[in-house]
This record gives structure tokens, C-alpha cells and sequence, in this order.
């Protein structure tokens, strides 16, 4: 079994533990991906203090690793890295600094059974109701279809003082990752 650690990166908080967090993945054969933080849900703090720029965090890696692009891809937004020191790949994912979602590809299904096409916009569809409905298979892909059919082009992720407040009011517990 591939195993593939994910970590937010956050200032002030975990910035000075990558370097450490890189070498125990790669140490173990597993793949890192470190992504920015995302304005979902209400949280007790001003999201600017911890917000992290991964280009910002890659400039302060790059200060003990040296890092070589790479074409693995998984089919997610996550941009990979060979970290020579480690032998490991390393994944940035950049929802805030370089958007993405011209070839994001991704939709969450919840345990209950909610359809989200983005993580950073509130539209969902309910295909438990359809799946309760009938034992008719057409009518639940008929439902996706649909559902991806209003998948946007983009999120309505923002991070600063004027919009101090989350793009969607969900937390990432609840739509799943």
C-alpha cells in the first residue's frame, strides 16, 4: 500500500516543522504534499496571521534541500518535486497563490451522501434522496450529470483583512479530502 501524507502549511505554526515532516514521509517511502491554507469554515482566528504562500515556504526549504521539477501528476491540483537529499517526492498544492481551477477535475462526495463541485463554493447536490428513491441506476447518474454539469470555474477563496471571513462557512471535516 502507497501511503501519501497531506499537511497544511501554516506560518508561525508548522513552517519550521517541514523540513523534519519531509525527512520522516520520505524516511518511510511515503510522498508529502503540503498545501495552502483555505478560507473554509469559522475559526477562532484572523486566517491572515497563519496564511503561508508555498512559494514562500518552498524559498525556505530550498535553503536545505535541493529540489528538481518533476512530471509525476495524480490527477489532482498537486505539483511535485524530487527532493534529492530524500530521495522522496514532495507535492505543493496552491489553491491562493496559483489557481487551478481551469483543470481541477475534483468533486467530494460526504459520508451522507452530499455532492460538493468545489471546495470553495456552497453548491451541492443531495443524491442520497435519489439513491433512496429507486434502485433505478439511471436516475443517480442522471443526478451526477447534472451535478457536474454546474461544476464552476473557479473558487471564491480570498485571504486577507477586508474579507476576514471564510469563502464557504463548512469546514474540511465535513466535506471530506
Amino acid at each position: 500500500m502507497k501511503i501519501k501524507l497531506n499537511a497544511v502549511a501554516l506560518k508561525d505554526f508548522n513552517d519550521v516543522e517541514m523540513p523534519e515532516m519531509i525527512r520522516f514521509a520520505h524516511g518511510r517511502g511515503m510522498d508529502l504534499t503540503v498545501i495552502e491554507t483555505m478560507p473554509m469554515g469559522e475559526i477562532e482566528e484572523d486566517r491572515t496571521d497563519r496564511y503561508l504562500p508555498l512559494s514562500k515556504l518552498r524559498a525556505d526549504l530550498e535553503r536545505q534541500f535541493t529540489m528538481s521539477e518533476i512530471g509525476y501528476r495524480t490527477g489532482g491540483p498537486a505539483r511535485y518535486v524530487t527532493v534529492e537529499e530524500t530521495g522522496g517526492r514532495l507535492g505543493f498544492i496552491t489553491p491562493m497563490t496559483h489557481n487551478f481551477c481551469e483543470s481541477c477535475n475534483r468533486v467530494r462526495l460526504t459520508c451522507t451522501g452530499t455532492l460538493y463541485m468545489c471546495l470553495g463554493q456552497n453548491d451541492a447536490a443531495d443524491l442520497r434522496t435519489t439513491m433512496r428513491a429507486t434502485e433505478d441506476d439511471g436516475l443517480l447518474y442522471a443526478a451526477i450529470d447534472e451535478a457536474i454539469s454546474r461544476k464552476p470555474k473557479g473558487h471564491d477563496f480570498i485571504i486577507d483583512r477586508t474579507n476576514n471571513r471564510p469563502a464557504v462557512s463548512r469546514h474540511m471535516s465535513v466535506t471530506g479530502g
